[in-house]
């Protein structure tokens, strides 16, 4: 039995992971924005272990959440499900002056994977949107560009890989992978969505715990359990470095 925890997951395909896992026999820790959030998953899945609270867009509540993981004991894979859409009409400000999508799609993963305890598995959620994301690095919080919400949700898919096979470079005894879920018909994705929901959440539960020789394999980018492309930027290795930097400058923490 492998105990992990997801972000994200009071509803959608994060908790659709969970409510998988723990029928699996899996020991799950959800995690939620608010204790009003909190209440509705666990309702909703009642056999988790633990549901987490934070608001992931803070440094504050990164680092309460991390703490609050570690707290509860190691993991043996993490999902980093958390996110924002690309529906977004403007730039949010969050208290700590970022963009709230890049705080949330992008710093949260890094923040809570440089501070808890190193798991044996790593999943960090993408999307094929990445492909039109801005490889520059340039003006990461829209503070000078014009918002456009769904360039800004490529941007953080495209460094969320970036993230995924920097870490796994770093790492090399830590299984790091990213998946494309498709586009599926959550919150998040909307009711137009054509991809098939039933689908979307299980390559990471496959990611998280199976013995598939596929899914021990670590700096791959997953879609329906199969390796796909990504954009040639996201191999770049200083690339890579430069965001891992920029999220240490910008959070305080490094990612050993």
């Amino acid at each position: 039995m492998a105990r992990i925890f997801i972000t994200g997951s009071s509803d959608g395909l994060g908790l659709m992971a969970g409510q998988l896992l723990a029928e699996q026999g899996h020991s799950v820790v959800l995690h939620a924005r608010n204790e009003a959030r909190a209440e509705d998953v666990r309702a909703a899945l009642p056999q988790a272990e633990a549901v987490l609270i934070g608001d992931l867009s803070t440094l504050a509540a990164m680092h309460d959440v991390a703490q609050q993981a570690n707290a509860s004991g190691r993991f043996d894979a993490v999902i980093h499900n958390v996110g924002l859409g690309y529906r977004e009409p403007r730039r949010v400000e969050t208290s700590d002056g970022l963009s709230q999508l890049w705080a949330v799609n992008v710093l949260a993963p890094y923040v809570l994977t440089a501070l808890m305890q190193r798991p044996e598995r790593l999943i960090y959620l993408s999307s094929g949107m990445h492909s039109g994301g801005d490889d520059s690095l340039n003006d990461l919080q829209w503070a000078n560009r014009r918002w456009n919400g769904s360039q800004a949700y490529s941007d953080t898919k495209l460094h969320d890989l970036l993230l995924t096979f920097g870490v796994a470079r770093r790492w090399p005894t830590v299984r790091s992978n990213a998946v494309s879920p498709g586009w599926v018909k959550t919150r998040m994705g909307g009711a137009g969505a054509p991809d098939d929901l039933s689908q979307g959440h299980l390559t990471q539960v496959w990611l998280a715990v199976s013995d598939d020789p596929a899914a021990l394999e670590t700096g791959e980018y997953f879609y329906h359990q199969r390796p796909i492309k990504v954009l040639p930027a996201a191999h770049d290795h200083a690339l890579q470095d430069r965001l891992l930097d920029i999220c240490r400058e910008v959070s305080g923490v490094a990612l050993d």
